[in-house]
């Protein structure tokens, strides 16, 4: 429902009089421990409400087990641990929405409560919203909203939405920031900090001495992530990087009625991907928004090196038109290049079975120090990982590696570092929305042929130096490698045979390609013998992609390319 808004201005509350009791709005871990360190009196109370509220609950639990009644009694604490995390607050509701997206870890009772913490969470007042929004544009809600809807259309944790009108025309949505947030979040950051200080090194995974680097993370993520105006502009950088992909949609930021505070962006008409019997009523193809979804992450991760760090049910919208629409751009994250290499590079490494400079590549990552001795982690990776690697493609997924880690961290010095904690959540993120809309789905089969297209387009000289790490292996062309890369990237919708073949060729003839055409020539002839069979069995392979039409333009584009790259080398100057 909304009304037509008036002028009249609601009066403000005692608690956004309160906004700025913390002093600062970035994170900053050693300012937090001085003010609180002391200050030690406004963080007694808070701490004895989160032992006690937690303390209670793992009391009924137990009382639960003692009298045989945890089947009986698990709706009845799935619904009171939901409620628990609401009365904490912000931080512990976004633990809460992190694991309602986990089917496969949480009992499905617990799921069923908390996949509630995404966007059904009680509301603040009404009077003090529009304060807000008032007070934070400068302006009368009636001169900057046509219509306001009278309540919020959804409260998350740390704001509240409302559906609106612009003057011009346009339906937007307001997100408006809860009062008294900075407070709440610093204190229980500098708790989370004191704690994992005083019970980090008794935890198993050899995590204890990284754990405040991961609350510091999460701690600048979530500064970032009330201020709306870094929140705009990271999804204006977002709908650039996809920009040239018609399957996903990033709503306008309308920046006249934005601030710190207040967000006004565009509103999505679309069903949320929490409302999986919804999506299947409406005629949608879950299947197809899986795979848009998982394309859509590792093109973050792999190509942008931008990702959404925050990708719960909530935050993510089908559309009628088979699109999917992502919302909520507070917690984001930036990879460096040399980052996004060595997470290829740990791929394909784990693809050939090379563990030694799988070895290397943890280093790279920050899983392992430098100073590690890895000759006795070699074997242990091989042990763990060779059977996963061997297994069939449907038993491959990220519970299945998270299993198996846990017992290589708790025998050797692997630790997660800080940034990679979000990148593993936004993973396992993906994976658990995509089992909640179909439970039999597996990440790789959609993974696996996106990297193998990419790394068959070899689109940059990285990419291309990988794809002949796959390829070849003591100097010898693993035909076999070649055929299941070009079979599994098939599976892909993205991709085509022609300009895939067109720059392969252009490669093959240009400078940089004279290494592999001397390897082609090796492999065709080596064992003494022409091996005609293979280059057969890669022809039967593709041909049904590469009619004669097709095979002149694969030929006339990469003459036309590898041309023009030789009248660039020519061009360029010669120092004297």
């Amino acid at each position: 429902m909304t009304i037509t808004v008036s002028s009249v201005r609601p009066t403000w509350g005692p608690e956004t009089q309160n906004r700025y009791a913390w002093p600062a709005r970035k994170y900053d871990p050693q300012s937090l421990n001085r003010y609180y360190g002391f200050r030690p009196w406004l963080t007694f109370g808070r701490l004895f409400r989160i032992i006690a509220l937690f303390t209670l609950f793992w009391c009924k639990l137990r009382w639960d087990e003692w009298f045989n009644q945890t089947e009986e009694n698990l709706p009845i604490r799935a619904m009171q641990l939901r409620q628990l995390l609401i009365k904490l607050g912000p931080t512990f509701i976004k633990v809460g929405q992190a694991l309602s997206t986990r089917p496969d870890l949480i009992n499905r009772n617990y799921l069923d409560e908390l996949t509630l913490l995404q966007d059904k969470l009680p509301p603040f007042s009404n009077d003090i919203a529009r304060a807000i929004i008032e007070r934070e544009l400068s302006l009368p809600l009636a001169e900057a909203y046509a219509e306001f809807s009278i309540d919020p259309v959804a409260a998350a944790s740390l704001g509240q939405v409302y559906r609106a009108k612009l003057h011009t025309g346009e339906d937007v949505a307001v997100k408006v920031q809860r009062p008294n947030l900075l407070p709440v979040l610093t204190k229980d950051l500098y708790l989370l900090r004191l704690l994992v200080n005083w019970f980090g090194p008794f935890l198993p995974l050899n995590l204890g001495h990284d754990l405040r680097d991961i609350v510091d993370e999460f701690g600048r993520k979530l500064f970032e992530e009330i201020d709306y105006i870094n929140e705009g502009h990271n999804a204006e950088t977002f709908a650039r990087n996809f920009r040239d992909d018609p399957t996903v949609k990033v709503p306008k930021i309308y920046w006249r009625y934005t601030t710190q505070r207040v967000l006004t962006l565009e509103w999505i008409n679309g069903l949320k991907l929490s409302q999986t019997q919804c999506i299947v009523d409406a005629g949608a193809d879950p299947d197809q928004l899986i795979r848009v979804g998982v394309i859509s992450g590792l093109r973050q991760l792999l190509e942008f090196g931008f990702f959404h760090a925050d990708p719960h049910p909530g935050n993510l919208f089908a559309l009628a038109d088979g699109r999917m629409a992502y919302i909520d751009f507070g917690m984001m994250d930036q990879l460096e290049e040399a980052t996004k290499e060595s997470l290829v590079d740990a791929v394909v490494h784990l693809v050939n079975k090379d563990y030694s400079q799988l070895a290397q590549d943890f280093i790279k990552l920050g899983f392992l120090s430098p100073e590690t001795d890895i000759n006795p982690i070699i074997p242990a990776l091989e042990d763990v990982l060779g059977s996963i690697v061997g297994s069939s493609v449907s038993d491959f997924n990220f519970k299945t590696i998270t299993d198996r880690f846990s017992e290589l961290m708790f025998e050797y010095p692997f630790r997660v570092p800080a940034k990679f904690a979000l990148i593993i959540r936004s993973l396992v993120t993906q994976e658990g929305i995509a089992l909640c809309l179909n439970s039999d789905f597996r990440i790789v089969d959609v993974s696996y042929p996106y990297i193998a297209r990419r790394l068959l387009r070899g689109e940059s000289p990285q990419l291309r130096r990988r794809l002949l790490d796959v390829l070849f292996k003591d100097g010898r062309l693993q035909w076999q490698r070649l055929e299941n890369l070009i079979t599994i990237a098939r599976t892909d919708t993205h991709f085509d045979m022609v300009p895939t073949a067109t720059m392969g060729l252009q490669f093959l003839m240009s400078e940089e390609g004279k290494y592999l055409r001397r390897q082609i020539v090796l492999a065709l002839t080596e064992d003494d013998r022409l091996h005609t069979e293979e280059v057969q069995r890669l022809w039967n392979l593709v041909k049904a992609d590469l009619p004669p039409f097709s095979l002149m333009d694969v030929a006339l584009g990469a003459l036309t390319g590898a041309m023009a790259g030789n009248r660039l080398e020519s061009d360029v100057p010669v120092a004297s």
